[in-house]
């Protein structure tokens, strides 16, 4: 098992909690290759807005378990490069997904994701290759 730390994208998550087989998911593939996870702050924000308490107690208790990269000003950086590259091209995606890839960027990390199409679009993004 790999000490590398790999940053999970929103949907990596969310496909996580809805399923009821969880090692059919890609989080639970990514256990088997790496024992350390982060998110970004901008993706923990994501999955609290609008959650039950139920779904809040779930996350929490996540949360404690992983490391939370903070978006700060470097990482503002590098999200203002992206969506300028990304204009350029006319190739933009969300808002929130190019905050939290200008995180991953600031923190030179792999990235794992279900929505490879939006952010094969970023240069430089490490995306891991377990499907």
């Amino acid at each position: 098992m790999e000490n590398t730390i790999v940053c999970l994208d929103t949907s990596v998550l969310i496909d996580y909690y809805r399923k009821k087989d969880k090692s059919t998911t890609l989080f639970y593939k990514l256990t088997e290759q790496y024992s350390v996870f982060a998110v970004s702050a901008i993706t923990e924000y994501e999955l609290y807005v609008g959650n039950s308490e139920e779904q809040n107690e779930f996350w929490n208790n996540f949360f404690q378990r992983i490391t939370v990269l903070p978006f700060d000003t470097e990482s503002v950086k590098q999200s203002v490069s992206i969506h300028k590259q990304l204009k350029l091209k006319n190739t933009l995606i969300e808002i929130p997904d190019i905050l939290i890839a200008g995180t991953v960027l600031k923190n030179n990390l792999p990235f794992a994701t279900l929505n490879r199409k939006h952010f094969e679009r970023i240069e430089g993004l490490k995306l891991s290759n377990i499907i």
